[in-house]
């Protein structure tokens, strides 16, 4: 029993080193030694208690890595201390699901030796990450391949996105289990090296080129409180403030404001965006900006990005926050929400379908905030987009590590499609991020600032813009089979 304890503290610790691995820690090693750990308590257990290591290591990281969700449901959302900690252990202890599946799973399994840390685990950890991503809605945060975009295996998210990126990660982590355990050392230090060979060639390669075509961009950072923001005494300041910041950058091709920049919605803002988009024409400008919009059709309400110029084009966002953005619940729960005082209205998703935005003669790429941690999702405005672009309010968050954590997330995107990242958000961190993932310039946080920079629309399709997580299939049938052989070679 003491050991038993013994091994639960130790997964609980090792789940709870990772988000170091992460912005803006950066310590990116963390991730293999982590996941080498757990796999290392593992061993030699039995399905029930591997389930039980494999659900600690998951409350710790989870827990540790994602505790600015009180913040967001707390402190900026107002909900009640005790549901604002429920809803965020009840996040924490979905997500530690998965590795204890995973765990008891593996146990099961009784494979021999290094097949079963150096090929089966891997796969079979990156195909449960990519479900983490999508089932329920999806919750992508903390997916391994995200702490490496700083290192030499970014060069892998062209080819294979952030589940190949994790994948390398999962294969170094098998590769350090064999090395200290054995069977398998000499299996485990050639997969190393093909993970550093198979890199080193990756970076050599490009798949996009420039368009040849340049645009001056500005990116306007209002810093408007979180607390104070959606305050009715609050809207003429705010909309003073970003259209006082965008005259003095008219000399910019485009202008980009964070989401909901105006706390309105669209049609109580009428004369106030004609007016805006009138001079961004006159000015041979174009402004992107975040808003609220209302379908008169239809009575609902979406997050939206509006472009004002000639074309004065519309996308709605698709995937929504749950308990952010729609509530899930039955309608009993409204009611009480409502008695609550507590938000219980939901905004509506956007068409699957949309087509990229035209923005100052080029096709972008849109998202709001959450949505541009689902890279799949990206695809489907690639090739034709040559650049993307993302509005955000981590004001949510406070002085946490999420806004941190989801820069590093934008980042991915723009190292998987080859594009520059045009990033502005409410208090920080706005950025501007280059096809290889660099930070070319960045806004410091909680203060009003404009980020100026030159980009260039990229041209053609980054291999996982064609083929996007297809080849996790043929990585799950080869974990099936080599996992069918190793039990077969057991049973006889």
């Amino acid at each position: 029993m003491p050991g038993d304890r013994r091994a639960i503290v130790l997964a609980v610790l090792s789940g709870g080193v990772l988000p170091l691995a992460f912005a803006p820690f950066g310590v990116y090693p963390l991730a293999v030694l982590s996941l080498a750990s757990l796999w290392l308590l593992w061993e030699e257990t039995n399905p029930r208690r591997a389930a039980a290591l494999g659900f600690a290591w998951g409350g710790g990281s989870f827990l540790a890595g994602t505790y600015w969700l009180y913040i967001s449901i707390h402190i900026f959302g107002k909900a009640p201390a005790p549901l604002a900690i429920f809803l965020m252990l009840a996040l924490v202890g979905i997500m530690a699901l998965y590795p204890a599946l995973l765990g008891y799973l593996f146990a099961r399994l009784r494979a021999y030796g290094s097949v079963r840390w150096l090929l089966v685990l891997p796969a079979a950890w990156v195909i449960v990450e990519w479900l983490r991503g999508w089932l329920f809605s999806g919750f992508p945060w903390l997916s391994l391949g995200y702490a490496f975009s700083d290192s030499w295996l970014a060069a892998l998210a062209p080819l294979l996105g952030v589940h190949g990126v994790s994948l390398a990660v999962c294969l170094l982590a098998g590769a350090v289990v064999a090395l200290v355990r054995g069977p398998g050392r000499l299996m485990g230090a050639g997969i190393i090296l093909l993970v550093v060979g198979g890199t080193a060639v990756a970076r050599t390669l490009q798949w996009v080129e420039p368009t040849g075509r340049s645009l001056e961009v500005a990116l306007i950072q209002g810093a408007v409180p979180q607390d104070r923001k959606w305050l009715p005494e609050q809207r003429e300041p705010t909309k003073s403030l970003y259209l006082d910041l965008t005259r003095q950058n008219w000399d910019a091709d485009l202008v980009l404001w964070p989401e909901a920049a105006i706390p309105a919605v669209m049609h109580q803002e009428y004369a106030y965006l004609e007016r805006l988009r009138s001079e961004a024409m006159a000015h041979d400008s174009a402004v992107v900006l975040g808003m609220l919009e209302r379908d008169d059709s239809t009575g609902h309400y979406y997050n939206a990005v509006l472009v004002l110029d000639e074309n004065s084009a519309v996308y709605r966002k698709r995937h929504l926050v749950p308990f952010g953005e729609y509530f899930p619940v039955p309608e009993f729960v409204r009611h009480w929400m409502r008695l609550m005082s507590l938000p219980y209205s939901d905004i509506s998703a956007g068409a699957e379908d949309q087509a990229p935005l035209p923005v100052a003669g080029e096709y972008a790429a849109p998202s709001i905030c959450y949505e541009d941690a689902f890279g799949a999702e990206q695809r489907q405005f690639l090739p034709r987009a040559g650049l993307l672009v993302n509005v955000s309010n981590d004001a949510w968050f406070g002085d946490s590590i999420a806004p941190h954590q989801h820069l590093q997330i934008a980042r991915m995107r723009a190292l998987e499609t080859g594009r520059y990242m045009l990033r502005a958000t409410n208090t920080g961190i706005s950025a501007v991020i280059g096809p290889d993932g660099r930070v070319l310039a960045r806004s410091p946080q909680f203060q009003t600032d404009v980020l100026r920079a030159t980009v260039i629309p990229q041209r053609g399709a980054t291999p996982y813009v064609s083929i996007g997580n297809r080849w996790l299939a043929v990585l799950a049938i080869l974990a099936a089979l080599a996992a069918a052989g190793v039990r077969r070679r057991n049973a006889s």
